[in-house]
């Protein structure tokens, strides 16, 4: 039977561009062993004894250097298996919204970056999960549901 495990954290990073969210996607270097040149939002293993919040702020840094203007918790889940460990993971998602003048410094495990709406983004993303997130995200966040007021995160209390 697989194990149940959560060691991986991604989050939606989005501006307000002329009253419509636009979405950071990432490109994954050509020499990068895992899955090079996808696009993908910021995603990153949890380290061991970290919360998943702390790792959700320490991957945005490592992959981009922004500083979030307001950071939330969504409702989402992406879920996938992973075979050779023989395990379901479960990755939290988590949103961050920058000014629109923000403007990311990539590590060396991307190569580029794009700021796009939602449909040019879910059509880049090759993960059916992440996809589902910005779905949620845009309708939550961006629609202005009562949900993600719960889901706020306030400044300096992760």
């Amino acid at each position: 039977m697989p194990d149940i495990v959560s060691e991986i954290v991604e989050v939606c990073v989005f501006r307000f561009r002329d009253a419509h969210l636009e979405y950071l996607l990432l490109r994954r270097s050509p020499h990068d062993s895992l899955y090079p040149g996808i696009w993908q939002i910021v995603t990153g293993t949890i380290h061991p004894n970290e919360r998943a919040v702390d790792a959700a702020l320490r991957e945005l840094k490592e992959e981009t250097q922004l500083v979030p203007l307001r950071f939330w918790v969504v409702p989402h889940a992406n879920v996938f298996y992973d075979r050779v460990a023989d395990a379901m993971n479960l990755s939290p998602l988590f949103a961050v919204q920058v000014t629109d003048h923000d403007k990311p410094v990539l590590s060396e495990e991307h190569d580029a970056f794009e700021w796009v709406r939602l449909g040019p983004a879910k059509q880049r993303l090759v993960w059916p999960g992440q996809r589902d997130g910005l779905d949620v995200v845009e309708q939550s966040i961006g629609g202005g549901e009562a949900a993600m007021t719960l889901g706020l995160i306030p400044r300096g209390n992760p």
